[in-house]
This record gives structure tokens, C-alpha cells and sequence, in this order.
């Protein structure tokens, strides 16, 4: 499979994405991955898939909840693909806890399987389309901010973004 990569300019840090030529394969903030470090994708700006991330990304960047469908791939185990599916069903301008999101997934499955918090942030801290698949909408039971790939301070700017927490004086 051909692999494709680009880079945004993001008002909070740039972004390396990479892509299939179909669909967005990663997406992560500058310097937070080694993903993003793959030798074998070809540096291009001039992809569709590229073109309608870009556009995503100036509407949310925007401050606005973005209206474009950017194709995405995410392979990973299954475990980490229920996770990844869930957190695409957070709403812009909402947050989730781990916990929940845990109990979201054992009603879903109804299979009597227990899952834990603990193994939900294993499943989010390997997202790798951030920002699209909002991993930044993840938080403590408590309503803390915990872990981030692209750190703590990015979270807390995408949350503010969103409406979620208030802008500092």
C-alpha cells in the first residue's frame, strides 16, 4: 500500500497526516509520535483525502463543528477499534470519562465482558487520527484532564476550542 504524508499548520502546533490515497491513516500534532516518522510515505500536498482534511481542520480550527467527511482507515486490535468507534460518537463541545466510556462499551456488547477505564486509555492513547477521532474528549472520572499524546496543554486548547472550558484571562 502507498503511503502519502502532509503537514498542517494548526494555530496550536503543526501536524503531520498520513494517508492512503483513500483514506486518512494518522493524524498527530508535531514531535507527540513516532507514526508520523514513517520513511516509506511520500511527502505531498496534493491528495483529495488532504485536501478534505485540510478542510476539516480549518473548520475546527475555526472554532466551528466541522460539516466535511474526511474518509478515515484505523486498524488496530478489535478492542482498540470499539474504543476508537465510541469516541467518534462524543460530541463536539462534550467530554467522556474513561469510566464511561468503558460502560458504553459493556452495554453495547452485552456479551457480560467487563471492561475497564484502565484498558480504555490504553485503547485512546493509541488513537491515530486525533483531533478527528476525539481522543481530547477524554477525561478523568474526576473532570481532570489526563493524558494527551500531544500534551496536556493541547488538550486543554482543543477543549477550549470547543467550548468546553473556559478561556483564560
Amino acid at each position: 500500500m502507498d503511503k502519502f504524508k502532509t503537514h498542517y499548520d494548526s494555530p496550536i502546533g503543526g501536524i503531520t497526516m498520513i494517508a492512503d490515497g483513500e483514506a486518512l491513516l494518522g493524524l498527530w500534532f508535531d514531535g507527540h509520535t513516532e507514526d508520523a516518522d514513517d520513511d516509506n510515505a511520500v511527502w505531498t500536498d496534493d491528495l483529495p483525502i488532504f485536501g478534505l482534511a485540510f478542510r476539516w481542520l480549518d473548520e475546527y480550527f475555526a472554532g466551528r463543528k466541522p460539516k466535511v467527511h474526511v474518509p478515515i482507515r484505523l486498524e488496530g486490535t478489535p478492542f482498540r477499534e470499539e474504543i476508537w468507534a465510541l469516541l467518534r460518537e462524543v460530541p463536539y463541545g462534550e467530554t467522556v470519562s474513561y469510566g464511561e466510556l468503558a460502560h458504553r462499551l459493556e452495554s453495547k456488547c452485552a456479551d457480560g465482558r467487563k471492561v475497564s477505564a484502565r484498558a480504555v486509555g490504553g485503547a485512546v492513547h493509541h488513537n491515530p487520527v486525533g483531533i478527528i477521532v476525539p481522543c481530547h474528549r477524554v477525561i478523568g472520572a474526576d473532570g481532570s484532564l489526563t493524558g494527551y499524546a500531544g500534551g496536556l496543554d493541547v488538550k486543554a486548547r482543543l477543549l477550549r476550542l470547543e467550548g468546553v472550558l473556559e478561556k483564560p484571562d
